[in-house]
């Protein structure tokens, strides 16, 4: 069964376009009525609610918004919800289980790798991706896959820390 979402501005006109997407957010299927120009952070934002997508600079430059599209990153504020119908999107809130956290979560928890956090879902999606295509990355390997993110906070030390504890408890378990 899946949810509809209307997602359509208040004063949309008449003659305004649209379209219904289906897309499979965090193993959810959820449907919405939309306008082609919606963008997929705004979608995933205001039509589902999951605000652990942050939209930073609407440019890809910051990586806040980044997401998961059939499991590979994507900066979701550049990328139209249309472009994501029928496709598989994770976000930051499809990482944890109900009662514990991922251990990329916990990774960025018990070294430190967040400060304001408003980086750190991007951060964590571009990690999970990382390390399902690489499980045991060096730190340059983590640095470059990171290059795509910006943190004006932690200076990324701790960030790659937080990655490699991550790393290392997923190849533990």
């Amino acid at each position: 069964m899946s949810n509809l979402y209307d997602v359509l501005p208040a004063e949309a006109a008449d003659d305004v376009p649209v379209r219904k997407v289906t897309i499979r957010v965090n193993g959810e299927s959820l449907s919405a009525v939309v306008e082609p120009r919606l963008l997929l952070a705004h979608l995933l934002r205001q039509g589902f609610g999951l605000t652990g997508t942050h939209t930073g600079c609407d440019t890809t430059n910051c990586g806040a918004c980044t997401v998961l599209l059939d499991g590979q990153p994507v900066k979701s504020c550049t990328l139209f919800a249309v472009q994501a119908d029928g496709h598989d999107v994770m976000t930051v809130e499809g990482l944890a289980g109900p009662s514990e956290l991922h251990a990329i979560q916990e990774g960025f928890k018990e070294e430190h790798g967040l400060q304001c956090g408003f980086c750190t879902p991007g951060m964590m999606m571009t990690t999970k991706a990382l390390l399902d295509e690489n499980p045991n990355p060096t730190e340059d390997e983590i640095r470059w896959a990171l290059s795509g993110n910006l943190c004006r906070c932690t200076g990324y030390q701790n960030i790659v820390k937080a990655v490699m504890w991550a790393a290392t408890k997923l190849q533990d378990q």
